[in-house]
């Protein structure tokens, strides 16, 4: 555990984190360039041939993507492990915030295939960690959970308990590919995902405010974290 940290958060105090802006929102706006992402923040620089091969995709694709990804500044070429033959990337921010309502308003297409998007990767990883829990070792093996709870809180109360577990979060060791190795003994990558999700209830068909459950304006989604 590391020491407890009383730094606010936000964008503007979290290092080497971008804010998306329309842009950078249209080009998260698929699910292969979000686990792209994803993986080189998670695991270091490598090549579009392996990033391919963990996404079961071919290396075209991939090569396609990371060069959309350049272009909107998320990835750039690592050049030192590059070489004639293998063109290595690596990721330029360790997180990504989306923090602008105003922002899912105007572009509702690209924040709606975003959220999807970061949806999916989740999905994903809880899946692939369930088909290894058996090979986990027996003291790992204890530690899964899988767990929901139904409350019913007003608006302030819900951004009180989001701050109250990012400020827990805080009090934890965060894992990156440079300070692995200075994790004590016995350390391994723990994933944690957290999702606040309100459920209002439905209003009548009838009703002026009744909007589409999928409109992401009405969602007004705060921000996320590394995947």
């Amino acid at each position: 555990m590391t020491d407890s940290n009383d730094t606010p958060r936000g964008p503007k105090h979290v290092p080497n984190t971008v804010v998306l802006d329309a842009k950078g929102l249209r080009a998260l706006a698929h699910p292969v360039r979000v686990q792209l992402v994803g993986l080189l923040r998670k695991h270091g620089p490598s090549t579009a041939t392996r990033l391919a091969e963990r996404l079961g995709v071919n290396s075209g694709t991939a090569s396609y993507h990371l060069r959309q990804l350049g272009d909107a500044g998320f990835v750039e070429e690592d050049a030192e492990r590059g070489n004639a033959r293998e063109r290595w990337w690596r990721a330029v921010h360790r997180s990504t915030w989306f923090s602008e309502p105003e922002l899912a308003e105007r572009e509702p297409e690209a924040a709606l295939a975003y959220l999807q998007s970061v949806a999916a990767a989740y999905t994903l990883r809880t899946q692939r960690a369930l088909s290894e829990l058996q090979t986990l070792p027996d003291r790992w093996r204890g530690t899964f959970d899988m767990s929901d709870w139904s409350l019913r809180l007003t608006p302030e109360e819900t951004v009180s308990l989001r701050e109250e577990l990012r400020a827990l979060l805080d009090r934890y060791r965060s894992d990156d590919p440079e300070t692995a190795a200075e994790a004590p003994e016995g350390a391994e990558r723990v994933s944690l995902i957290a999702q606040i999700l309100p459920e209002l209830d439905t209003p009548g068909a009838d009703s002026p405010d009744a909007a589409p459950a999928s409109d992401p304006a009405r969602a007004r989604p705060r921000r996320m974290e590394s995947w």
